[in-house]
């Protein structure tokens, strides 16, 4: 097996081989080494096995006799036997003296031996080559088992990928499939270089780990703090549906107080007005929120021209107080009937004669941002019709209130009006219509536009033409027209079965057949066509 030991020891051979067996075999491309050495191993095994067919006879009759060598002859005994190699050799001949039989060697026992011998020798071979796992490499398009251009660069053609110069002989860094000089590899937010073993992407531009969360990582609004992962390792917030105020899920928990009106979270920055009845203003609420009861009359006057430009006047007049959220849960409480919106009522239309505290002058802001210096007294309500009087509670912006007023206006009006007893779907649904109507029109109207777009054409030119348009008390902010947006929006999103399916319920009616019909069909049946 010497072909073995030369496996074994290694070979030479770079580029080309020649191997005869046969015929010649030429590879003209760079081979594996070690694949080089197998083919040469199983070509060298055969070519011994072509020698060992010319020693065959001289081998055994030295054997039996070396002084008489046997003379071989075919099964015919016509003819000695012929035995030629694969090199066209001239056949070996061997002749006895002896007077004896020649003996007869058959060609089969020699082909049964040379074929077991070569089966053991490519067996030998294979297995060497499975346990060295030698894989031939890939071939490119060049036709060449070696990489192409620029894979096995000279260091000199290495090209930075960031200054687009030639790196050289010196260090580089290998990544974001490209080679850097050190320098040049930089994050993309603070353009300083990247050394740490681990970097952020974000496209194709690399970050710190710690600017990629400075810059992606999501703040919480409230605590000014990178929201936390959850226990699986994810980013978990809340938002509010309508602001989109972002926040740590503990906040729900922890008792951050929150706007009574905006309903947004008060900032850990930022301070909220504490009112007296324990509710928290933000200061952009606090800019157009109406105090006293004397402060809200030119809007009440406002929502009544709004009823009149609707042919809903209400003749008879119906005292409107602002009160604090205590007197108005009195109030609630003194009262048989009605429906009340949980679980805060912020508006009460009264019916029973009772006394009610409400603020007579507006209250100022002390240290600490506290409401001080409030001044109230009481009102005696007296029943001259089936409405003694609107409560509204203090300290909401203008259109919220305007929106409660006109909530309240519209019960007022389904009394004095000798409608029946209704069911809080209808009475509470078709008080919302009214109250998002107003909203609508103080929202997007402008003097001599058409606003009514959820009552009869009737109406909405009579109501063009005797509302103001935009709010008397000039032009509002950008923040007070987004404030209008949100109450819509809690109307239209109310969950609850009086207040926001009968608003959807009856808002509909309203626009297929016009307020007046609806609410004709509202008197007669107690239900929405």
């Amino acid at each position: 097996m010497g072909w073995l030991t030369k496996i074994l020891k290694g070979s030479s051979h770079k580029g080309h081989y020649h191997g005869k067996y046969g015929h010649e075999r030429t590879w003209d491309e760079p081979r594996n080494s070690v694949e080089e050495d197998i083919d040469c191993a199983i070509a060298l095994s055969l070519s011994e096995l072509d020698q060992k067919g010319k020693r065959v006879i001289e081998d055994e009759s030295q054997s039996e006799d070396e002084e008489q060598p046997a003379k071989f002859e075919s099964d015919d005994d016509e003819s000695p036997a012929k035995v030629e190699s694969e090199d066209d050799e001239p056949p070996a001949k061997v002749e006895s003296d002896h007077d004896e039989p020649p003996a007869k060697i058959s060609y089969e026992e020699d082909d049964q031996s040379a074929k077991i011998q070569l089966e053991e020798d490519e067996q030998l071979a294979m297995a060497i080559q499975e346990s060295l796992k030698v894989d031939s490499p890939p071939r490119h398009d060049t036709g060449s088992i070696f990489r192409p251009f620029p894979f096995f660069n000279p260091a000199g053609s290495r090209i930075c990928a960031g200054c687009k110069r030639g790196i050289g002989h010196g260090r580089y860094l290998s990544c974001v499939g490209a080679v850097w000089h050190p320098d040049c590899f930089c994050c993309h937010a603070c353009n300083l270089p990247i050394t740490d073993y681990e970097f952020s992407m974000s496209g194709n531009h690399p970050y710190h780990k710690s600017c990629y969360k400075e810059k992606h990582h999501p703040r919480c609004d409230v605590c000014k703090s990178f929201i936390p992962t959850n226990s699986a390792g994810l980013i978990e917030y809340r938002a509010h549906p309508f602001w989109l105020q972002k926040y740590c899920p503990s906040h729900e928990h922890d008792r951050t107080p929150r706007c009574c009106s905006c309903e947004r979270m008060e900032p850990r920055d930022t301070k909220y007005l504490l009112l007296d009845d324990g509710r928290k203003l933000c200061l952009e609420c606090l800019d157009s929120a109406i105090m006293d009861t004397h402060e809200c009359q030119p809007l009440y006057l406002e929502i009544q021209e709004f009823y009149e430009g609707l042919n809903m006047k209400v003749e008879q007049q119906v005292p409107m107080l602002l009160v604090e959220r205590q007197a108005l849960n009195e109030a609630m409480e003194g009262e048989k009937n009605g429906h009340h919106h949980l679980p805060e009522t912020r508006g009460l239309c009264l019916s029973e004669e009772q006394t009610v505290t409400t603020i007579f002058r507006r209250p100022k802001i002390g240290a600490g941002y506290r409401m001080i210096d409030m001044i109230t007294e009481p009102y005696r309500l007296v029943r001259r019709c089936e409405v003694t009087a609107i409560l509204v509670l203090y300290g909401l912006p203008r259109l919220l209130t305007g929106s409660i007023l006109a909530h309240e206006m519209m019960h007022a009006w389904l009394r004095l009006k000798g409608y029946p007893n209704l069911s809080p779907e209808v009475e509470e649904g078709i008080c919302q219509v009214l109250a998002h109507m107003w909203l609508d029109a103080e929202t997007y109207s402008a003097p001599g536009s058409d606003v009514g777009t959820s009552s009869s054409s009737s109406s909405s030119s009579s109501v063009s033409s005797s509302s103001s348009g935009p709010s008397k008390k000039g032009k509002r902010s950008d923040f007070e027209k987004k404030l209008g947006d949100f109450f819509k929006h809690q109307i239209e999103s109310d969950s609850s079965t009086a207040y926001g399916e009968g608003f959807r319920q009856g808002n509909q009616a309203v626009l297929k057949y016009g307020l007046r019909r609806t609410l004709d069909h509202i008197q007669i049946t107690g239900s929405f066509p």
